[in-house]
Order: C-alpha cells, then structure tokens, then sequence
C-alpha cells in the first residue's frame, strides 16, 4: 500500500524518531486520560485583579492546585527556567519549566538525559501536555504556571501552520478546519456564538410550546421545495431513496397527527450549486402552528431575530459589512412589510399590474437575467418573481417581510382571503430579508385536499429540475384534516452569518463542501 504524502515530510521523519526514543525511555505518549481541574480562561478571569508575586506568595498559592491541559504552541529556553504557552479550548497560558523542580511524569533523568533536557528535546510545538503547579506572575507581570509537574499525552507527528503568517490561505482553513480552529481562535469563537444561537432558537420555540421531533433524512419521495435532490438506493429492499430537501411534509403529517406546534433544527440536501449563500447540505429550522397564519409567522419570526440580538449584543443594532459598505442593521420589530408587487414598485419603479406577460418578458429579456427560453415559457406569477428578484432584493438592507406572492411560486400555500388579491392569484406567502439576503420562508399552509392535489399534480408536470414527484401520502394525509396552520422555514447558516458579521457561509459551516483535491 502506497504511504500518503506526509510521510516523506522531513518534520514527520524527525518526530517519528522522537516518538521512539520517548518509548524507549518507557513513557506512554499517548495515555488513555487526564484530568485537567481548570482552564486558561477560568483562571485569568479568577486572578485578573489578585495580587500574587514573591515566592511567599506563590508558596501560599500551592494550597490551590493547578491542573491544566493544552496544545503546546510556544516555547523558549532561557538557562535555568524555559518558558512556553499552552493553548487549551478557552485560551491560552503561560507556563515556566524550572531545571530543578520540573519532572516529567514516567521519565527517570540521568546525567545525560535531564527532565528539562527532554523537555526540550523530545517536545515540539503542537504537542498535548498536560501541567501541574502553581501560579505566580512574571516581573512583567503576567500570570503564569510554575509547572512542577509535566505530562506527555499526545506526541504530534506534523508541525502546525507557521507561527508568524499563520493560517492565511482560506481554502486550506475551509478544508482542514481543525487547523484553522488551532491558527486562529477567533474562529473558534464563531462556532461557540453558532451553538448559543441554536440553543437560544430552542429556548424560545419551548417558551411557545412547540415540541421539538426528528424526521426522516431517506425519503421515498422528496417534496415541498422546489430543489434538485441526492439519490441513492436502499440495498435492503432495493428501491431508491432521496435525502430530503426540505422538512415540510413530514412535520405536517405531525400536525395532521395532532401535535399542534411542531419544529426540527436538521440537515437538508440540495443537489445544486455552491456560492457564498449556498451549500448543498444545510441546517434549516422548520416550524408549523396549528390555528396560526402567515401573519402570526411574521410577528412570530421578527421577536425571534430580535431577541436573539438583545440576548448576544444587548441592542437591537448590528453593524454589518457588505461588499465594502458597513451598515446597522436594526432588528427591532416590527418590521417593515410590502407585498412583492410594492417592493418592485418602490425599489425598481415599476408597475407591474398594467403590464401585460409579453411586457413583463420583454423588460426581462432587456434586463438579461436568466436563459430567454425560460422567460418565454415562465406563467406571469413567475415573471413577477423574476422582476422582484432584479429589481428589489438588493434593496432591503434593513428587515423586510415580502408578503403575498404570485401562486405559480409555490403549490404549498393558501391562497388569499382578500377578495382583490385571490383574483389575482396571489397566495398568503412572505419571504424575510435582511442585508438582501433572503432570512425565511413562510406561508398560511394550504389545507384544502382538492387544491393542494390539483396544485402538486401541475408541479409534477413541470420541465426541468423544477419537476417533482406527486406524493400521494402527502395528499391522503391532508385528506384526513389538517387544521389552519402557519408554517416557516429559517436557514440556519444565513442566520449565523448575520449575527457572527461572517461574509461566507463557509466561514459558519465546520467542513463546507468543497472540490476533490487533484
């Protein structure tokens, strides 16, 4: 079997012999536990205003021990005392190694071969040690471990990234984030805001009652978005399966089943492209309320991104960059709210009731956004779609609800109660957006069995990507009574990217998808 690359690394070669001679010496250098009592962060928070200085001091300090763990990632001898920095998962420590006190846990010295001698020869940076000591601060006055004890717990066998440039080049932090999360804490920082921003969704879904289910990943058929899906094959009973593209269906089959408020935090899979707003495997939040509509889902969702700002920032005001322009974005609710027919009447001045579906594909085909073929055969609530798209979503920097939209957008949705707006085939539908970009998705779920299998049949018939499968389970679900219901669907790593200010959503997923190395 052919040795991968690392293997012929110079650096990997000379630790690799390190590593032998540590066993030679009878010390385990990968042993199975220790148990560190504190962290960088705990410690430097306790401490930030004690006073510890002379030996007296650090003598009294002994009553406390300190026990920490840590990847080591600096280190300089100085004669008698070397000094070195750990970094743990909170931060980073600095230690003293003393030629006399220092002992290294199951290495016996010899004349030749002192503790201190084999601390450093034998470590390396990036190596896991564990410490134990007591704390006392420098003449400069930083805190530091007087190390009287040293544990070796894993021997690493291929240099980090260098100290000085670090991890610069962004495809190598996106394909090998472990040391990206070594390089460069602040990146470590996004992921812990990412997970106290999951876990505040939860808290204020059970403050509504919702109760939170897990469904189904494989589905026989795939629905409620219109989105290319992953095929595979289940070999057990030889049929072919799909990675779900949305959480719809079977969360309303719940609320079919009764369970009035329902939501799921989970991975979904679109086969489709990758930019900085997309990835083909997501987490979107899906929630549905039995007896609310669309407008209870806008109120709904605006106090949920306000309060995730009060409880991370404690204003409603985030300052934002995009594409060089810092703005403050206010969460405040309410927000501001336009139909889609406003928003390309306010942002792109343009009236589109007057206009006939040969104008509206005309002024399209002048403004070159997508294949003419698509514009020709697109019905008019598409065109609409389309002319909102160009002409207004760039434009709502602050939060916007879009509300009623074109039925031909989606086949899930109830239509408008309003007597004008039903006439026109608009449906009780509104997109959030905040910084242009598109934040949720809600409607007032279609509960109509008649219509909504009409609708899906149509869809089934469409061309292209855009087809999708008549799910006939779906329908017989609706056809034994789903209450009025609102639904909404939130995109996880777009939310993220707004409130950790990231500007891709690489930089807010841990391994985004990327291409195959040549």
């Amino acid at each position: 079997m052919q040795l991968p690359d690392y293997h012929t690394h110079e650096e990997f070669q000379n630790r690799s012999m390190k590593l032998k001679e540590i066993r030679e010496l009878g010390i385990d250098p990968y042993p199975p536990k220790f148990l560190p009592t504190q962290t960088s962060a705990s410690l430097l928070h306790k401490y930030a205003e004690r006073e510890i200085g002379g030996s007296e001091e650090a003598e009294q300090e002994k009553t406390e021990k300190v026990c920490l763990a840590g990847r080591l990632v600096l280190f300089r001898g100085m004669g008698k005392n070397a000094f070195a920095h750990i970094q743990d998962s909170k931060g980073r420590m600095q230690l003293m190694f003393n030629r006399d006190q220092t002992t290294v846990k199951g290495f016996v010295p010899t004349p030749e071969l002192t503790s201190m001698k084999f601390i450093e020869k034998k470590l390396d940076l990036g190596d896991i040690i564990g410490v134990e000591g007591f704390l006392f601060r420098t003449h400069k006055g930083e805190l530091t471990v007087y190390v009287k004890s040293l544990t070796l717990l894993c021997k690493s066998l291929l240099p980090l990234p260098d100290k000085h440039s670090g991890l610069a080049d962004k495809e190598i932090r996106y394909r090998k984030r472990w040391l990206d999360l070594i390089s460069n804490p602040e990146v470590a920082e996004t992921f812990r805001l990412r997970s106290h921003i999951i876990r505040s969704i939860r808290k204020y879904f059970e403050r509504f009652d919702f109760t939170e289910v897990e469904t189904p990943i494989l589905e026989r058929t795939y629905g409620g978005a219109q989105a290319k899906p992953f095929v595979t094959t289940l070999d057990a009973l030889h049929q072919q399966m799909f990675l779900r593209i949305c959480l719809e269906i079977s969360l309303k089959k719940l609320i079919v089943g009764g369970i009035d408020r329902v939501f799921e935090i989970s991975k979904v899979f679109r086969n489709e492209g990758l930019d900085r707003t997309h990835n083909p495997e997501f987490t979107m939040l899906e929630a549905y309320a039995s007896y609310w509509d669309y407008n209870d889902m806008m109120v709904f969702v605006e106090n949920l991104f306000e309060s995730l700002a009060l409880e991370l920032f404690g204003s409603t005001q985030i300052a934002v960059e995009k594409e060089g322009t810092l703005h403050t974005i206010d969460l405040k609710a309410p927000w501001k709210r336009l139909t889609m027919k406003e928003a390309i009447k306010v942002y792109g001045n343009i009236d589109v009731n007057p206009l006939s579906d040969q104008e509206l594909r005309t002024l399209l085909k002048e403004k070159n956004i997508c294949d003419p073929k698509e514009i020709d055969e697109a019905p008019r609530g598409n065109l609409i779609a389309l002319l909102f798209e160009e002409t207004a979503e760039a434009h709502l920097i602050q939060p916007h609800h879009i509300t009623d939209h074109p039925i031909e957008t989606t086949p899930l949705c109830k239509l408008h109660r309003d007597p004008a707006s039903r006439k026109e085939n608009l449906v009780e539908r509104f997109e959030s957006f905040v910084l242009g970009n598109e934040m949720c998705n809600s409607y007032t779920e279609l509960n109509d069995p008649e219509l909504q299998r009409e609708l899906l049949v149509k869809q089934a018939g469409e061309k292209g990507d855009k087809k999708t499968p008549l799910d006939e389970e779906f329908i017989e679900a609706i056809c034994q009574g789903m209450p009025p219901t609102g639904g909404v669907g939130i995109g996880i790593d777009r939310l993220v990217m707004l409130l950790t200010k990231a500007h891709s959503i690489r930089d807010v997923l841990y391994f985004p998808i990327m291409r195959a190395e040549e």
